[in-house]
């Protein structure tokens, strides 16, 4: 009996390293020469410190600031440990709202949501994703429009022409992959950043 599951065990084991061990561990190596930067996080650095990620968002309420879209990533509450309390891009904890088109909850917070930015910018119709959360709760881009539908704030805020903050959001658009997959989309983070050194100049 001994002899028909050795060749079992063998194999298992073989199979382990290699699937489990060396395989896994020679993709990160080639990732890391491959694309070291991305392979360590995307992270985004200003003056020797990081300050964030080009992956995961960040939650900007400051009026010179472009804000992202809202995002429903929770924490448990420091008070009671039974119940959660909201806490944006909060990366150790990805996850929708889970509430549904029905939800009384969410429909209330997208009417208020939507009374806000149209106080913001009476006249021009808010782009979806200013008051809807991604699927991840993280998601660190925005749609053309939705940077557009900010610009005057923004302008404003920081003393600008509309014009010049205007050409940072063109500037800081990317295009769909390769032309065809995706959407086009501006990172939030980088366009702050290119607001500040705008403003530094």
């Amino acid at each position: 009996m001994l002899r028909e599951i050795r060749p079992a065990i063998l194999v298992l084991v073989l199979l382990t390293a290699i699937t489990g061990l060396a395989y896994p561990l020679a993709m990160t190596a080639i990732a890391g020469v491959i694309f070291p930067k991305q392979a360590q996080g995307s992270l985004i650095e200003r003056n020797g410190k990081v300050i964030g990620s080009a992956l995961i968002g960040q939650e900007f309420k400051d009026e010179k600031y472009f804000h992202g879209r809202p995002s429903a990533t929770v924490a448990p509450d420091p008070n009671d440990s039974s119940k959660t309390v909201p806490a944006p891009y909060n990366a150790a904890n990805s996850g929708g709202s889970n509430l549904g088109p029905t939800s009384k909850a969410l429909n209330d917070r997208v009417k208020e949501d939507v009374e806000k930015l149209k106080a913001e910018n009476p006249t021009a119709t808010v782009p979806v994703d200013l008051v809807t959360t991604s699927a991840s709760g993280l998601d660190p881009d925005i749609s053309p429009d939705a940077a557009l539908f900010q610009l005057p704030r923004v302008a404003k805020a920081r003393s600008m022409s509309e014009d010049a903050v205007r050409e940072l959001v063109t500037q800081n658009t990317q295009g769909r992959l390769a032309g065809v997959i995706g959407e086009p989309r501006v990172n939030v983070l980088a366009l702050n950043l290119a607001l500040d050194a705008a403003n530094a100049k």
